[in-house]
Protein backbone atom coordinates (compact mmCIF):
# COMPACT_ATOMS: atom_id res chain seq x y z
CA UNK A 1 0.00 0.00 0.00
CA UNK A 2 1.37 3.35 -1.04
CA UNK A 3 -1.53 5.50 0.17
CA UNK A 4 -4.25 5.34 2.80
CA UNK A 5 -7.64 3.85 1.90
CA UNK A 6 -10.94 4.98 3.39
CA UNK A 7 -12.88 1.71 3.63
CA UNK A 8 -16.38 0.76 4.77
CA UNK A 9 -18.12 -2.54 5.47
CA UNK A 10 -21.87 -2.86 5.02
CA UNK A 11 -24.01 -5.03 7.28
CA UNK A 12 -27.43 -6.24 6.17
CA UNK A 13 -30.29 -8.41 7.42
CA UNK A 14 -31.36 -9.70 4.02
CA UNK A 15 -34.78 -11.26 3.58
CA UNK A 16 -36.70 -13.25 0.99
CA UNK A 17 -37.55 -10.27 -1.28
CA UNK A 18 -34.73 -9.79 -3.78
CA UNK A 19 -35.96 -6.38 -4.99
CA UNK A 20 -36.11 -5.10 -1.41
CA UNK A 21 -32.60 -6.42 -0.71
CA UNK A 22 -31.25 -4.72 -3.84
CA UNK A 23 -32.82 -1.43 -2.72
CA UNK A 24 -31.27 -1.82 0.75
CA UNK A 25 -27.87 -2.54 -0.78
CA UNK A 26 -28.10 0.57 -2.93
CA UNK A 27 -29.09 2.72 0.03
CA UNK A 28 -26.32 1.43 2.30
CA UNK A 29 -23.65 1.71 -0.41
CA UNK A 30 -24.73 5.31 -0.95
CA UNK A 31 -24.45 5.88 2.80
CA UNK A 32 -20.97 4.37 2.83
CA UNK A 33 -19.86 6.53 -0.09
CA UNK A 34 -21.27 9.62 1.64
CA UNK A 35 -18.88 9.02 4.55
CA UNK A 36 -16.01 9.29 2.10
CA UNK A 37 -15.40 5.56 1.75
CA UNK A 38 -13.65 4.58 -1.48
CA UNK A 39 -13.61 0.82 -0.84
CA UNK A 40 -16.92 -0.76 0.21
CA UNK A 41 -17.60 -4.40 1.11
CA UNK A 42 -21.02 -6.09 1.01
CA UNK A 43 -21.99 -9.23 2.99
CA UNK A 44 -22.47 -12.77 1.77
CA UNK A 45 -25.95 -13.59 0.41
CA UNK A 46 -26.92 -9.91 0.32
CA UNK A 47 -29.47 -10.40 -2.52
CA UNK A 48 -31.36 -13.22 -0.82
CA UNK A 49 -31.69 -15.17 2.40
CA UNK A 50 -34.36 -17.51 1.07
CA UNK A 51 -37.10 -19.39 2.86
CA UNK A 52 -35.42 -22.53 1.48
CA UNK A 53 -31.78 -23.07 0.56
CA UNK A 54 -32.87 -23.93 -2.99
CA UNK A 55 -34.49 -20.51 -3.52
CA UNK A 56 -31.21 -19.01 -4.72
CA UNK A 57 -31.15 -21.36 -7.71
CA UNK A 58 -33.90 -19.32 -9.39
CA UNK A 59 -31.71 -16.17 -9.26
CA UNK A 60 -28.46 -17.65 -10.57
CA UNK A 61 -26.92 -15.47 -13.29
CA UNK A 62 -24.51 -16.26 -16.08
CA UNK A 63 -21.14 -14.56 -15.48
CA UNK A 64 -21.16 -11.07 -16.94
CA UNK A 65 -24.91 -10.77 -17.36
CA UNK A 66 -27.84 -10.32 -15.01
CA UNK A 67 -29.63 -7.79 -12.80
CA UNK A 68 -27.58 -8.49 -9.67
CA UNK A 69 -24.28 -8.02 -11.47
CA UNK A 70 -25.66 -4.91 -13.13
CA UNK A 71 -26.74 -3.51 -9.77
CA UNK A 72 -23.22 -3.97 -8.40
CA UNK A 73 -21.57 -2.41 -11.43
CA UNK A 74 -23.93 0.55 -11.46
CA UNK A 75 -23.46 1.19 -7.72
CA UNK A 76 -19.67 1.20 -8.11
CA UNK A 77 -19.84 3.54 -11.10
CA UNK A 78 -22.46 5.86 -9.61
CA UNK A 79 -20.41 6.49 -6.48
CA UNK A 80 -16.93 6.15 -7.99
CA UNK A 81 -15.94 3.42 -5.56
CA UNK A 82 -14.39 -0.02 -5.46
CA UNK A 83 -17.23 -2.35 -4.54
CA UNK A 84 -16.52 -5.83 -3.23
CA UNK A 85 -19.89 -7.33 -4.04
CA UNK A 86 -20.40 -9.71 -1.15
CA UNK A 87 -21.70 -12.86 -2.77
CA UNK A 88 -24.31 -13.52 -5.43
CA UNK A 89 -25.42 -16.78 -7.07
CA UNK A 90 -23.79 -17.49 -10.42
CA UNK A 91 -24.64 -20.39 -12.69
CA UNK A 92 -22.60 -23.58 -12.28
CA UNK A 93 -22.31 -26.53 -14.64
CA UNK A 94 -23.70 -28.85 -11.97
CA UNK A 95 -27.47 -29.50 -11.92
CA UNK A 96 -29.32 -27.86 -9.03
CA UNK A 97 -26.24 -26.03 -7.76
CA UNK A 98 -24.83 -22.52 -8.09
CA UNK A 99 -21.53 -20.83 -7.38
CA UNK A 100 -21.48 -18.48 -4.37
CA UNK A 101 -19.44 -15.69 -5.90
CA UNK A 102 -17.65 -12.53 -4.79
CA UNK A 103 -17.44 -10.01 -7.62
CA UNK A 104 -15.19 -6.95 -7.39
CA UNK A 105 -16.24 -3.85 -9.33
CA UNK A 106 -14.00 -0.87 -10.04
CA UNK A 107 -15.06 2.81 -9.99
CA UNK A 108 -15.81 2.72 -13.72
CA UNK A 109 -18.17 -0.23 -13.18
CA UNK A 110 -15.87 -2.80 -14.76
CA UNK A 111 -15.23 -6.15 -13.07
CA UNK A 112 -11.74 -6.63 -11.64
CA UNK A 113 -12.26 -10.24 -10.64
CA UNK A 114 -14.53 -12.90 -9.26
CA UNK A 115 -14.02 -15.62 -6.67
CA UNK A 116 -16.25 -18.68 -6.19
CA UNK A 117 -16.46 -19.76 -2.55
CA UNK A 118 -14.21 -22.76 -1.98
CA UNK A 119 -14.96 -24.04 1.54
CA UNK A 120 -18.63 -24.97 1.98
CA UNK A 121 -20.17 -24.68 5.43
CA UNK A 122 -21.71 -27.64 7.17
CA UNK A 123 -23.00 -27.67 10.75
CA UNK A 124 -25.44 -29.72 12.76
CA UNK A 125 -26.21 -29.02 16.39
CA UNK A 126 -28.23 -26.98 18.86
CA UNK A 127 -31.30 -27.35 16.66
CA UNK A 128 -29.54 -26.04 13.55
CA UNK A 129 -28.51 -27.76 10.33
CA UNK A 130 -26.64 -26.28 7.39
CA UNK A 131 -25.20 -28.04 4.34
CA UNK A 132 -24.07 -25.56 1.69
CA UNK A 133 -22.74 -28.38 -0.43
CA UNK A 134 -26.32 -29.41 -1.22
CA UNK A 135 -26.92 -26.28 -3.31
CA UNK A 136 -23.49 -24.74 -3.93
CA UNK A 137 -20.66 -25.94 -6.13
CA UNK A 138 -17.29 -25.22 -4.56
CA UNK A 139 -14.81 -23.02 -6.36
CA UNK A 140 -11.29 -23.96 -7.35
CA UNK A 141 -8.15 -21.84 -7.48
CA UNK A 142 -8.44 -18.34 -6.01
CA UNK A 143 -7.52 -15.77 -8.67
CA UNK A 144 -4.93 -13.17 -7.70
CA UNK A 145 -6.47 -9.74 -7.19
CA UNK A 146 -4.77 -6.35 -7.23
CA UNK A 147 -7.00 -3.30 -6.86
CA UNK A 148 -5.62 0.19 -7.43
CA UNK A 149 -2.11 -1.12 -6.75
CA UNK A 150 -3.13 -2.90 -3.52
CA UNK A 151 -2.86 -6.68 -3.25
CA UNK A 152 -6.07 -8.26 -1.95
CA UNK A 153 -6.83 -11.72 -0.52
CA UNK A 154 -10.36 -13.00 -1.05
CA UNK A 155 -12.50 -15.29 1.06
CA UNK A 156 -16.15 -15.89 1.87
CA UNK A 157 -17.46 -16.76 5.34
CA UNK A 158 -16.41 -20.35 6.15
CA UNK A 159 -13.08 -19.76 4.39
CA UNK A 160 -12.05 -17.83 7.52
CA UNK A 161 -11.48 -21.13 9.34
CA UNK A 162 -8.70 -22.23 6.98
CA UNK A 163 -5.49 -20.23 7.52
CA UNK A 164 -3.64 -22.14 4.80
CA UNK A 165 -6.20 -20.89 2.30
CA UNK A 166 -5.04 -17.31 2.86
CA UNK A 167 -1.35 -18.22 3.19
CA UNK A 168 -1.61 -19.58 -0.34
CA UNK A 169 -2.70 -16.12 -1.50
CA UNK A 170 0.33 -14.27 -0.08
CA UNK A 171 1.59 -11.67 -0.65
CA UNK A 172 -1.36 -9.40 0.10
CA UNK A 173 -2.07 -6.28 2.13
CA UNK A 174 -5.85 -6.40 2.61
CA UNK A 175 -8.09 -9.42 3.22
CA UNK A 176 -11.73 -9.08 2.18
CA UNK A 177 -14.28 -11.45 3.71
CA UNK A 178 -18.05 -11.22 3.13
CA UNK A 179 -19.94 -13.53 5.49
CA UNK A 180 -23.21 -14.72 6.95
CA UNK A 181 -21.94 -16.43 10.10
CA UNK A 182 -24.62 -18.12 12.17
CA UNK A 183 -25.17 -16.60 15.60
CA UNK A 184 -24.05 -19.84 17.25
CA UNK A 185 -20.71 -20.15 15.48
CA UNK A 186 -20.16 -16.41 15.26
CA UNK A 187 -20.56 -15.88 18.98
CA UNK A 188 -17.90 -18.51 19.60
CA UNK A 189 -15.38 -17.89 16.84
CA UNK A 190 -15.99 -14.90 14.51
CA UNK A 191 -13.78 -12.22 16.08
CA UNK A 192 -11.20 -14.80 17.16
CA UNK A 193 -10.77 -16.08 13.61
CA UNK A 194 -10.69 -12.65 11.98
CA UNK A 195 -8.14 -11.20 14.36
CA UNK A 196 -5.96 -14.28 13.93
CA UNK A 197 -6.05 -13.89 10.15
CA UNK A 198 -5.07 -10.22 10.51
CA UNK A 199 -2.19 -10.94 12.90
CA UNK A 200 -0.69 -13.94 11.11
CA UNK A 201 -0.81 -12.26 7.70
CA UNK A 202 -0.04 -8.76 9.02
CA UNK A 203 -2.85 -7.33 6.93
CA UNK A 204 -6.02 -5.29 7.18
CA UNK A 205 -9.22 -7.35 7.35
CA UNK A 206 -12.51 -6.04 5.96
CA UNK A 207 -15.24 -8.40 7.18
CA UNK A 208 -18.83 -7.68 6.18
CA UNK A 209 -21.60 -9.80 7.67
CA UNK A 210 -25.29 -10.45 7.85
CA UNK A 211 -26.46 -9.42 11.31
CA UNK A 212 -29.88 -10.20 12.72
CA UNK A 213 -33.03 -12.29 12.52
CA UNK A 214 -34.04 -13.11 8.95
CA UNK A 215 -37.42 -13.84 7.36
CA UNK A 216 -36.54 -17.54 7.24
CA UNK A 217 -35.96 -17.66 11.01
CA UNK A 218 -32.20 -17.88 10.74
CA UNK A 219 -30.16 -15.63 13.03
CA UNK A 220 -26.81 -14.34 11.88
CA UNK A 221 -24.10 -12.91 14.11
CA UNK A 222 -23.26 -9.59 12.49
CA UNK A 223 -20.29 -7.84 14.11
CA UNK A 224 -19.04 -6.60 10.76
CA UNK A 225 -15.60 -5.19 11.44
CA UNK A 226 -12.39 -3.67 10.21
CA UNK A 227 -9.19 -4.96 11.80
CA UNK A 228 -5.67 -3.61 11.49
CA UNK A 229 -2.44 -5.61 10.94
CA UNK A 230 -1.72 -5.71 14.69
CA UNK A 231 -5.11 -7.31 15.33
CA UNK A 232 -6.80 -4.21 16.70
CA UNK A 233 -10.50 -3.81 15.85
CA UNK A 234 -10.90 -0.35 14.32
CA UNK A 235 -14.67 -0.48 13.80
CA UNK A 236 -17.51 -2.90 14.52
CA UNK A 237 -21.29 -3.02 14.10
CA UNK A 238 -22.73 -5.66 16.47
CA UNK A 239 -26.19 -6.17 14.96
CA UNK A 240 -28.70 -4.74 12.51
CA UNK A 241 -28.14 -3.12 9.15
CA UNK A 242 -25.71 -0.26 8.78
CA UNK A 243 -22.21 0.82 7.83
CA UNK A 244 -18.93 1.12 9.71
CA UNK A 245 -15.76 2.60 8.28
CA UNK A 246 -12.10 3.23 9.02
CA UNK A 247 -8.94 4.42 7.32
CA UNK A 248 -6.50 1.72 6.26
CA UNK A 249 -3.19 3.39 7.00
CA UNK A 250 -0.26 2.62 4.72
CA UNK A 251 2.12 3.80 7.44
CA UNK A 252 0.56 1.47 10.03
CA UNK A 253 0.87 -1.51 7.70
CA UNK A 254 4.50 -0.71 6.94
CA UNK A 255 5.29 -0.16 10.63
CA UNK A 256 3.86 -3.49 11.78
CA UNK A 257 5.64 -5.41 9.04
CA UNK A 258 9.00 -3.70 9.57
CA UNK A 259 9.06 -3.90 13.37
CA UNK A 260 8.01 -7.57 13.45
CA UNK A 261 8.95 -9.03 10.04
CA UNK A 262 7.18 -12.33 10.65
CA UNK A 263 6.27 -12.77 6.99
CA UNK A 264 9.98 -12.64 6.10
CA UNK A 265 10.71 -15.21 8.82
CA UNK A 266 8.37 -17.86 7.38
CA UNK A 267 10.10 -21.17 6.64
CA UNK A 268 7.13 -23.17 5.32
Amino acid sequence: MQTDIHAAVVQMVSGTDVAANVATMQRLVAEAAATGAHWVVLPEYWPLMGAEETDKLAYAEEPGSGPLQTALSEAARRHGIVLFGGSIPLAADTPDKVHNTLITCLPDGSVAGQYHKMHLFGFTGLGEHYAEGDTIRRGGQVPALTVEGVTVAQGICYDARFPEFFRAQLPFEVLVLPAAFTHTTGQAHWELLLRARAVENQCYVLASGQGGRHDNGRRTFGHSMIIDPWGDVLACLPEGEGVVHAVLSAQRLSSVRSKLPALQHRLL
